[in-house]
């Protein structure tokens, strides 16, 4: 039977986002990495806490069983949801408290109890301060994000889909690459603010 863990229900801490991978790692055969884009911004639907009114633009998935990506319309969010509910790990930046937020607009299941691991989570919790994912990429591999999320809102308004799926997917393949460089080498980099690098230790 594949073990559960709850990180982002009202009753529990976000503090076990860190420790999910650890009850499941001995069953993982497909884990899935995801992010999504939406329609409008939290101006536009009257404050981040109406995030499920964004509406969901497009998303993209990498899953290691599959061996490569998908993207998925908005018509499609079902096909996503299942792929979500079918994976044995979940991976994510920001992803319990914002990407699923956005999918419950969409499905009365609390996605918060799939087996998952928010690794702005983790790092908030050894930091004490939230990190982009933009900071790491830069400081670990000297990526930098292709563009922005206000961009895609604005190619959404244009109907350049195209151009959103491919920041989407550069965003999953960061995603990725973050994740298996933790798992790998037990710390990550990141720029402060003041512009040094500086490491922090992982353990998914």
């Amino acid at each position: 039977m594949k073990k559960r863990c709850v990180h982002a229900d009202r009753r529990t801490s976000l503090s076990s986002a860190g420790r999910c991978w650890r009850q499941i790692w001995g069953g993982v055969r497909n884990i899935v990495y995801f992010d999504l884009e939406t329609q409008k911004s939290a101006e536009e639907v009257g404050g981040w806490d109406k995030i499920r009114d964004m509406r969901m633009s497009l998303g993209v998935t990498y899953s290691t069983a599959r061996g490569g990506y998908r993207i998925y319309a908005e018509r499609e969010v079902n096909e996503l949801l299942k792929e979500l509910q079918r994976a044995d790990l979940v991976v994510g930046f920001n992803h319990l408290r914002f990407d699923y937020e956005v999918l419950h607009g969409y499905t009365v299941m609390d996605l918060s109890q799939l087996p998952t691991l928010d690794m702005l989570v983790v790092l908030k919790e050894k930091l004490g301060h939230r990190l982009g994912l933009d900071s790491i990429a830069e400081a670990t591999f000297g990526l930098n994000k292709t563009s922005e999320g206000l961009q895609a809102l604005e190619w959404f308004k244009q109907g350049k889909m195209a151009e959103i799926a491919e920041y989407c997917c550069f965003d999953v393949k960061i995603t990725k690459l973050v994740y298996e460089f933790g798992a790998q080498n037990k710390q990550l980099f990141y720029k402060n603010r003041f512009g040094a690098t500086l490491s922090v230790g992982v353990n998914w």
